[in-house]
């Protein structure tokens, strides 16, 4: 059985899993930091009203590459742009993850940033 752009369905349902995934994990990170805020601010010896800028940094990260995105994937192809910014992605998070001080953290939001669109 075929679906309506004509490939099996078999082999539509993992590119769909896999872009599920991208958007949870993106709509996830949009929202989790702030909730950890005052344990994070805590954990780098900061005022939780100092953690703003973490925020910041991957917002216009992420709204100033949305533009370039689409012509990327056409340069590049859809899903080798995808694959990197999933790894590219993960590499950010292990390094917020990791970040013993808020200028490291605003870095790796930032490689978050980069990934996200």
């Amino acid at each position: 059985m075929k679906n309506n752009i004509g490939q099996p369905a078999s082999k539509q349902e993992p590119l769909l899993w896999l872009v599920a995934i991208g958007f949870f994990m993106q709509s996830l990170d949009a929202t989790i930091l702030n909730t950890a805020w005052p344990s994070r601010a805590a954990s780098l010896g900061q005022s939780p009203l100092h953690m703003q800028s973490v925020v910041v940094a991957y917002a216009l990260k992420t709204a100033m590459l949305i533009p370039a995105t689409g012509g990327v994937a056409d340069r590049f192809g859809t899903r080798r742009i995808y694959t990197a910014a999933m790894a590219l992605f993960v590499l950010g998070s292990v390094l917020c993850a990791l970040a013993p001080t808020l200028q490291f953290l605003v870095m790796a939001r930032v490689v978050q940033g980069w990934a996200a669109p």
